[in-house]
């Protein structure tokens, strides 16, 4: 109670400007800024920091960096003596789309999409990545926009297609004489893909398919580039051959000319303005028998006589969905890996602004105090510094399996990247929303560039798979592991789930500071979480099943054990990637650091409610985790800049309260 009454008394004096022996006032000095690289020390090289999360193409990286800080098209202003770069928001929504357009012309000139869609390798797929993920960190529209035209229009081309259509379409693409979009989403349909209403018929007479959106519902809905730019698209649709209907297909189709007139018997309208995301044109469209030659009917799964009959190697169509489906995953990936470059860019902007802003003094006329010295602000961020951290692991893991893949693999690659995009853009708008606070009012201010990320990067959570949607199709085919295991009754194998096959671990009784800092202790908790909620999830379908559900509906009506479950594995997998990469390293200060991030995001994910509620956790360990997280984060303040300072984001985009906040507001600078 005494402390409580002298920090209530030094509050009150501080607001009343008062001494509590006198009533004089005195005037204070005015505050002035001092870089945090004055007082911080770093111990370790953030060099060899950067090289460990960021892992390849870092050359490529900066000078893609650079390409956008001497190009006036990326919007530089000059605040507190530095240069910043950030879309100019102000902008109307048809500024920003045209912007968007020109920045992407600018870096097609210099070269930077070269060898994108006509070169082959695991060197090309990975140059890609990090030109993407540099995009992503200056603009979420330039990002999506490039998706769109590359990834999705231009990697449905190459894995819908046959050679004709890469030899036709490719190299185009790649110089964006063509401009793609992604037909897919519609107005009545958007994870459903299966359930879309799009019709598609074939005329043998004339060798073509014709095309038709057959009520309101059945129109393409949130098509990006569609609106404005695009000339061509990828029109997903319902193939009805003779009657039957075939599944969902894709046909290339001519929405505009090269001047930019739609084309005839479509129709486009604007979606509108968003909450972000508005230097992209999304569109709606119609089709009223839109007429294209055979040859435009991507197939590589599926094919149609010149006479009419349809030809495909799968015959189970839920199979030949699944591989129709399957190369659209690196979508999700992109997003996935994205959303972790925007939690880095609020990160090290709320920390740098941390380490330099001060509130409340702790004793009558001593300087007030740093708010990273503050507990409760250490407590606020650091888990957040640690989250970032395993996501950037998990994240390379994610591109490596994608990179590395084989028709085997197909399905492992679903399954962790349906997993990891749910996770990665939940986590991205919590530290989004918490770095915003953190910063106080400067938070809100477009150009510091926190506040602005939440409405640019809230649509992750539906993009490529609603998140919920995602974990439950995570949790059914855990099911669906687990049941084949049982009936082959072999061993599990694949997902990380080799874990099951050992022994059941047990939580110590009483858990220790030693014990919980140990990684063998904190993967057992993670895989004994995992393990109990699957075995608990098969068992509930189970008796969902045996009173007569259909499975579909015993997985709804155990949606709570999924959504717990799918995150169990999450957790699991990633913490996996984080000791992965804290093994590669040798002994010394990088390796320990490193160790206690990795401590400090495997008691986060252990201090998760679902450990108390199953019953993992006593109430008393409970609250030894939470005071664990507590000393971590106060061992990791020494280090903080060091590791914001390791994401190796060039500081001009970062927001301007990231260095000198005073002089960024003075009279001079505004």
């Amino acid at each position: 109670m005494e402390q409580a009454f002298k920090r209530t008394q030094i509050l009150t004096n501080h607001l009343l400007q008062s001494s509590p022996s006198s009533q004089t006032l005195s005037s204070n000095a005015c505050l002035s800024y001092s870089p945090p690289e004055l007082s911080e020390n770093y111990a370790f090289d953030i060099k060899d920091m950067r090289k460990l999360i960021d892992r390849h193409n870092l050359e490529e990286r900066d000078w893609l960096f650079g390409l956008m800080k001497q190009s006036k098209l990326f919007n530089p202003k000059v605040r507190g003596g530095k240069v910043f770069v950030s879309p100019d928001y102000n902008q109307s929504m048809e500024q920003q789309r045209e912007m968007t357009l020109k920045r992407i012309e600018y870096l097609l000139e210099k070269g930077a999409f070269k060898g994108w869609l006509t070169e082959k390798g695991e060197d090309i797929e990975m140059r890609k990545f990090a030109g993407f993920e540099v995009c992503s960190i200056y603009d979420h529209s330039l990002f999506t926009k490039l998706g769109v035209h590359f990834f999705l229009w231009g990697g449905a081309i190459q894995f819908f297609g046959t050679k004709h259509h890469h030899d036709k379409w490719l190299r185009d693409t790649e110089n964006y004489w063509i401009k793609g979009c992604f037909a897919m989403t519609e107005l009545g349909h958007g994870s459903n893909v299966r359930g879309i209403e799009t019709v598609t018929t074939y005329d043998s007479n004339t060798g073509e398919f014709v095309i038709n959106t057959p009520c309101e519902s059945a129109q393409k809905y949130w098509i990006g580039g569609a609106a404005n730019h695009a000339t061509h698209t990828v029109v997903f649709s319902q193939l009805h051959i003779n009657g039957t209907n075939q599944g969902v297909h894709a046909f290339i189709v001519q929405i505009r000319d090269a001047d930019g007139n739609i084309s005839p018997n479509i129709r486009i309208v604007d979606c509108g303005h968003k909450i972000g995301l508005n230097g992209v044109d999304n569109g709606q469209i119609w089709f009223d028998n839109v007429r294209v030659p055979r040859e435009n009917l991507l197939n590589s799964v599926a094919d149609v006589s010149p006479d009419g009959k349809y030809l495909s190697s799968i015959e189970n169509p839920d199979q030949r969905f699944a591989a129709f489906m399957a190369p659209l995953t690196v979508g999700r990936i992109n997003i996935a890996i994205s959303s972790v470059y925007q939690s880095k860019v609020a990160l090290a902007t709320s920390i740098r602004y941390a380490l330099t802003r001060r509130a409340f003094s702790l004793k009558q006329n001593e300087p007030e105090v740093l708010l990273l010295d503050y507990p409760s602000h250490q407590r606020r961020l650091f888990p957040l510094v640690a989250k970032t951290y395993a996501m950037s692991f998990a994240a390379n893991y994610l591109k490596m399996l994608y990179v590395k893949r084989t028709p085997q693999s197909n399905k492992t690659i679903h399954i962790v990247s349906s997993s990891f995009k749910a996770t990665f853009t939940w986590n991205n708008m919590q530290i989004l929303q918490e770095c915003r606070e953190a910063c106080g009012g400067q938070g809100l201010k477009t150009e510091n560039r926190v506040g602005q990320l939440k409405g640019e990067y809230d649509v992750q959570s539906t993009f490529e798979g609603d998140n919920l949607i995602l974990m439950q199709q995570v949790s059914k085919a855990l099911f669906a592991e687990y049941m084949a295991a049982q009936k082959r009754n072999k061993v599990f194998k694949g997902l990380g789930l080799e874990h099951m096959n050992k022994p059941c671990p047990v939580i110590p009784l009483q858990l220790t500071s030693t014990t919980l800092r140990c990684s063998q202790f904190q993967m057992d908790a993670l895989c004994l979480r995992e393990r109990d909620l699957l075995n608990r999830f098969v068992a509930d379908v189970s008796k969902c099943k045996a009173k007569g559900e259909s499975s579909e509906q015993a997985f709804m009506m155990c949606y709570e054990l999924a959504q717990d479950l799918g995150k169990a594995f999450s957790d699991r997998a990633i913490f996996q990637t984080f000791v992965d990469a804290e093994t590669t390293l040798p002994a010394g200060s990088l390796k320990d650091v490193l160790g206690t991030l990795r401590s400090l995001y495997a008691l986060i994910c252990i201090e998760d409610v679902s450990f108390l509620q199953y019953g993992y956790l006593s109430v008393d360990n409970g609250a030894n985790v939470r005071r664990e997280i507590t000393k971590l984060c106060t061992e990791l303040r020494p280090h903080a800049l060091a590791l914001v300072s390791s994401f190796g984001i060039p500081d001009a985009f970062l927001g301007p309260i990231a260095f000198n906040w005073i002089e960024a507001n003075a009279w001079s600078s505004v």
